[in-house]
């Protein structure tokens, strides 16, 4: 036992099962396209995937707690025992949020599940831009509700630029979705791949290698539907899936008075993906 969470049996090559290396390939595909598609060569991902091993095996292969030495962490990974020094005198990687993403997400989840913020039908309405012409009701108040740290028209012009938010004519702001999912603005685009899919991976890891109570994590899929069927389904999928989210963020958003230690996290997602039968393109 190396550490409490893993057994580490050091397996040959030669065994290392191939449905292992098919489920990696599998799952290793869609990250090479976005590498390729943004300049990232081979060379570059095979520094960053030592960097991470090295992560990974100071982290959850350790001796008991003892920290690991550098030719322990080469023996492990097979990375070379002057590559982890070098590694592992590098800073560390910063794998929260950014700030303004974060306040985003909170400003979204305030105005798509808080009644004061929503129409009859429970649907995040159009807030007057400024707080002299909505008091309370205004997109200025919205923001003011989550932190007044922050300028609301900063907030406004950002969000604007991004896609997430358009001015009426009327001189109110209408959100055009009902999550944080930026068209634009590419660190923020990457700061939601890396936690979602992050997550995600590290639900069905631990599941695989059964550490723990088994994470929920399933998904329903089926063949030989027409496009207008895929279209019907991610539509009834989207609808569903955001009531899912609305519902889990307004309880975890309930004090419970319970006297526990407030220091855990949690992330649900819920995602569609189609493709053609005998191909991996994305509808």
């Amino acid at each position: 036992m190396l550490s409490n969470k893993f057994n580490l049996d050091i397996v040959p090559t030669s065994q290392i099962s191939p449905a292992l290396l098919a489920a990696l390939h599998r799952l290793l595909s869609p990250v090479a396209r976005l590498m390729l598609a943004r300049g990232i060569t081979l060379p570059m991902a095979v520094e960053l995937l030592k960097r991470v091993f090295v992560d990974v095996a100071e982290r959850d292969f350790r001796l008991g707690e003892k920290t690991a030495t550098d030719s322990r962490i080469s023996l492990l990974t097979g990375v070379h025992r002057k590559d982890v020094r070098r590694l592992r005198a590098l800073p560390g990687v910063e794998d929260e949020l950014p700030e303004k993403v974060s306040l985003g997400a909170q400003l979204v989840a305030a105005w798509t599940t808080r009644p004061e913020w929503q129409d009859g039908q429970g649907r995040p309405r159009p807030l007057p831009r400024l707080a002299s012409n909505g008091g309370d009701c205004s997109f200025e108040s919205l923001v003011a509700s989550v932190s007044r740290d922050i300028r609301p028209r900063s907030v406004l012009d950002e969000w604007i630029r991004l896609g997430v938010v358009a001015v009426n004519a009327a001189d109110e702001v209408e959100l055009q979705e009902q999550a944080f999912i930026p068209r634009h603005g590419e660190a923020e685009k990457l700061a939601y791949y890396g936690l979602n899919l992050g997550d995600h991976i590290a639900a069905a890891t631990d599941n695989v290698l059964e550490i723990g109570k088994p994470w929920f994590e399933r998904s329903v899929h089926h063949q030989g539907l027409s496009v207008g069927e895929v279209d019907a389904l991610r539509e009834k999928a989207a609808a569903l899936g955001m009531s899912l989210l609305q519902d889990l963020h307004q309880q975890a958003s309930r004090p419970d008075g319970d006297g526990q230690a407030k220091d855990r996290r949690f992330t649900c997602g819920v995602y569609f993906y189609s493709a053609p039968v005998d191909g991996e393109e994305s509808q």
